[in-house]
């Protein structure tokens, strides 16, 4: 028995990194899982949305599939809005390599999922036993040794250190709990940390809708010149990116929280988390985190049946 859609959704935007147009449509399923489909790609099949089919984690987002084939990149937004919604069965299907930007965050596909209406069948629970680390230089060891170098004086210039990690250890098997921290050297960033616990409750999911899911994603104006120039970014602006100055002690329009960088952390770790397959029941520690963070800790936990038990829908 999954959780679906009472009937499918077409959302419309724009890529962030090309800027093209790009229709996505999502279908009830009776199918468990969460799968992708490339329509303007003839003959591909569908992609599961789960950690061990995720592709690239490079391009501060995440993506799904093969990149020598049928792939899409930018998925967390929408996936977080699937599993606060409940939503553990759909069919996506998009006309592009990347899903809409929208708005920067997962408020408007949340808005746009309550409003086709959810059967809701229950949660399938994946209960974490023992703890399990990803440390960033791991995800360093694993890149081409001139990337690392170039990340190492892209940190180094900026002020910054790569002792970034994601930590999965047991709580109660009921929650998934979240502490985010984020510490970077722009004084409008600074050091913040949020917390966040999810029960599956009506105060949950409206705790998320209110205070997280509004939160957009974030980057340097002059970075943003610098991807334009490399072929990215064309689908960013003031209304969709959170545009710091080059100075770092302000941005370029206006927050909705001081501290909404972090909140959109929890945002891409919750849709991460979500290619688990399932709620995951644990306590998710993330400092200075990654998508690249977020699935390594998934691998980790997967890599051992001790670490884990599922528990079916309730």
């Amino acid at each position: 028995m999954s959780s679906t859609l009472k009937k499918q959704v077409k959302i419309s935007g724009v890529g962030i990194h090309s800027g093209a147009p790009v229709d996505v449509v999502v279908k009830p399923s009776d199918k468990p899982g969460i799968f992708w489909r490339r329509v303007d790609l003839d003959g591909t099949d569908l992609i599961p949305a789960t950690w061990d089919n995720v592709g690239e984690t490079k391009m501060r987002n995440t993506t799904i599939g093969q990149l020598s084939g049928a792939h899409i990149q930018t998925v967390e937004h929408l996936m977080a809005a699937l599993f606060i919604v409940g939503i553990d069965s759909a069919i996506v299907e998009i006309n592009s390599v990347e899903t809409p930007i929208l708005d920067g965050s997962a408020a408007e596909f949340i808005k746009a999922f309550q409003k086709a209406g959810v059967e809701f069948k229950g949660r399938k629970k994946i209960v974490v036993k023992r703890e399990v680390v990803a440390c960033a230089k791991e995800v360093l060891r694993q890149l081409p040794m001139i990337v690392r170098f170039k990340l190492w004086l892209v940190n180094k210039i900026a002020g910054r250190k790569s002792n970034g990690f994601v930590k999965l250890s047991p709580n109660t098997g009921k929650t998934l709990d979240i502490v985010a921290t984020l510490i970077y050297p722009e004084k409008i960033i600074g050091s913040q940390t949020y917390e966040y616990s999810f029960d599956g409750s009506d105060v949950a999911v409206n705790d998320f809708i209110e205070n997280i899911a509004k939160a957009r994603t974030f980057g340097k104006y002059s970075e943003w010149e610098t991807l334009k120039k490399q072929g990215m970014g064309r689908g960013a602006n003031e209304s969709n990116v959170i545009a710091l100055n080059d100075a770092g002690d302000g941005t370029l329009n206006k927050l909705i929280w001081p501290d909404e960088f972090v909140r959109h952390k929890i945002v891409d770790a919750v849709g991460d988390m979500f290619t688990s397959g399932g709620m995951i029941c644990g306590r998710l520690e993330s400092y200075k985190g990654s998508h690249a963070l977020n699935n390594l800790v998934l691998k980790k936990l997967f890599s051992n049946p001790d670490n884990y038990d599922i528990i079916g829908i309730e």
